[in-house]
């Protein structure tokens, strides 16, 4: 059953990614960024198609999946449709899933561990495709979560570029819920800085804005776009 509120009172799909849109413009012109150097990627897991219609529909072509099999229902049938498509895997990954998580994404941004490294880069000599990787950083060493610790970060990406022939671009991390974030990000920054890499995959609905302060280069947003999961959303 859905929830009771009245569609009439619920923001349209297409406003929200407008909304969001708008807020990460402001909050680049207030640091003295490019809005442009700032990628918004849409957080399409336990979406409807309809709900991706309507994504796709506002322009978005940078979406984030959390799992390998509901990625391919997603978007393997309109993949032929779009060509300018970007996937990013942003769940764990089991080493099982690593041929079909190569040939279906464009970048994977949950590399945490030398033995998905390895898996990883049998898959790409397998299909022939060579998705580009971020590292997962642990920042809050946080027992249930993925990523690497910080203190193994260096060494995962040096095994990961050197022995696995990856091409590693930058880092993500998903700072603990209960702590403020911005020294997380800061963190993932310093890391990413003394290891050449340009890419940071920080924030989320609650604190993409923070993250960009801090020199995010991709903010993964769900809800803010989407709704929350038990809010009805007119597609637009």
């Amino acid at each position: 059953m859905t929830a009771s509120n009245p569609a009439s009172v619920v923001p349209s799909i297409h406003d929200r990614f407008a909304a969001v849109r708008q807020r990460i413009a402001q909050t680049c012109v207030e640091v003295r960024r490019d809005p442009a150097s700032v990628i918004l990627t849409a957080v399409s897991k336990t979406q409807p198609s309809e709900a991706l219609e309507a994504a796709l529909a506002t322009g978005q072509r940078v979406f984030g999946e959390n799992r390998v099999q509901e990625a391919q229902a997603h978007w393997a049938e309109r993949r032929a449709a779009l060509p300018d498509l970007e996937l990013r895997l942003i769940g764990p990954l089991q080493t099982n899933k690593a041929v079909e998580a190569v040939e279906l994404f464009d970048v994977i941004e949950t590399l945490d561990r030398e033995k998905l490294a390895s898996a990883l880069a049998a898959a790409m000599q397998k299909t022939g495709r060579r998705p580009r990787v971020l590292v997962q950083v642990n920042t809050g060493a946080e027992p249930q979560k993925a990523g690497v610790l910080p203190a193994d970060a260096d060494a995962l990406i040096a095994a990961a570029r050197d022995v696995h022939g990856l091409t590693v671009e930058g880092l993500m991390c998903i700072p603990p819920a209960d702590e403020a974030p911005d020294p997380h990000f800061k963190m993932l920054g310093e890391i990413a800085a003394r290891n050449g890499l340009s890419v940071l995959s920080m924030g989320m609905s609650g604190d993409y804005e923070a993250a960009i302060r801090s020199g995010a280069t991709h903010v993964r947003v769900g809800s803010a776009l989407f709704g929350e999961r038990n809010t009805p959303l007119k597609p637009s």
